[in-house]
């Protein structure tokens, strides 16, 4: 079945500086439960599929999204382009467009996702991300491809990095990166927030999360989550974090 465009966050349980993080609760209900409940607002978006891993403990995952009513796929751990490739094959969609983020980013703003959506639509490009500049808060990441380029990274690339991280062949073969064989184009962010973080990879991340949900809710966009942190000096509570610690890790493993 041919589809618009398909949203997949990735989410599992065995994270190794915060384990379990995307089923911490706060105020009752789960960070994954609170990202899911903020992006079923996408106006672009055609399908959700919540991508988790085949460990033991990922059953646990399977089991909460089932009982939201979201579709879930389980998938390699560690192949995680795979695990995003097949997710599509699972539920016999071929989208037109794949929209990927994670679920360890709780306050990422729907409406910023259907920006990336429509500029990717209008540019026509292989890849649009607001994160090939990075001037947005962590936290707030979206990456929108072409379904064409993702089978085509699925099948050529090797690795481990490129197979860890999804987005990372399309991106380093773009001409945005100088490369061939795909387009790509940056949305831009008019000031530089990238010093700010929203998404929770440590216990001081989660932190500031909480406080922004205790103080706010979880009904606000970005940018009012960006002003709070820093009208009241929240990035004080995790600053100093490396962005993308993950990526640059594969990177350095290979």
């Amino acid at each position: 079945m041919e589809i618009g465009v398909c949203l997949i966050t990735q989410a599992r349980t065995g994270s190794t500086r915060l384990p379990g993080k995307v089923l911490k609760k706060i105020e009752g209900e789960e960070l994954l439960k609170i990202h899911l409940t903020r992006l079923s607002k996408c106006k672009t978006i055609d399908k959700i599929i919540v991508a988790t891993t085949t460990e033991n403990d990922d059953v646990l995952i399977e089991n909460l999204v089932k009982s939201w009513n979201y579709d879930v796929f389980r998938g390699s751990e560690n192949d995680v382009l795979d695990r995003f490739y097949q997710a599509i094959a699972a539920f016999n969609v071929r989208p037109q467009w794949v929209v990927r983020v994670t679920s360890d980013c709780p306050l990422l703003d729907p409406a910023l996702v259907d920006e990336v959506v429509k500029f990717a639509q209008e540019k026509n490009v292989d890849y649009a991300s607001n994160v090939l500049i990075e001037r947005f808060p962590d936290g707030q990441d979206v990456e929108v491809f072409k379904f064409s380029a993702l089978e085509t990274a699925w099948k050529n690339a090797s690795l481990k990095s490129e197979r860890e991280h999804v987005t990372p062949y399309i991106r380093n073969n773009s001409d945005f990166k100088g490369g061939t064989p795909f387009t790509a184009a940056n949305y831009p962010c008019a000031e530089d927030f990238s010093k700010i973080r929203m998404t929770v990879d440590e216990e001081k991340d989660f932190l500031l999360v909480k406080n922004l949900i205790e103080q706010l809710g979880t009904d606000k966009t970005w940018l009012a989550y960006t002003n709070f942190i820093i009208e009241n000096n929240l990035d004080n509570i995790n600053g100093g974090i490396i962005r993308n610690e993950g990526y640059l890790k594969s990177i350095n493993n290979e």
